[in-house]
């Protein structure tokens, strides 16, 4: 027979505890996304102004910033005028192609822009 001071499975209000189970260790390999320049390539066709305007417009630079940038165009041939994943880098290089002529100059097309990994 049963001893009546021990519980029995089938109580009511009996709570049966389990200990869980010990989860594996886990590693701790970070996956970092990969990062591209959109560069920025200079061109003799467009103005100083026009350049400026495009980086305001699509990057969203301060008034100085575009300076800067539109300073390094000019002096060292290119500059890196953003840093993102992939498909951004993409969006804002085909977004430089699509931004117009320089009316200024009478331009035909918008300035080459090219990405390349960081």
């Amino acid at each position: 027979m049963d001893d009546p001071s021990e519980p029995s499975d089938n109580e009511p209000g009996m709570t049966v505890v389990v200990a869980p189970r010990r989860a594996r260790a886990a590693k701790s390999t970070e996956r970092r996304v990969p990062r591209y320049h959109v560069i920025l390539w200079d061109s003799e066709d467009h103005t100083f102004e026009y350049v400026q305007q495009m980086l305001r417009e699509l990057f969203g630079h301060s008034s100085q910033e575009c300076v800067k940038l539109a300073k390094q165009v000019d002096a060292e041939g290119r500059a890196v005028v953003l840093t993102t994943t992939l498909e951004h880098a993409e969006l804002k290089r085909d977004q430089i192609h699509a931004f117009g002529k320089d009316e200024e100059r009478g331009t035909a097309g918008s300035m080459s822009a090219s990405i390349e990994a960081e």
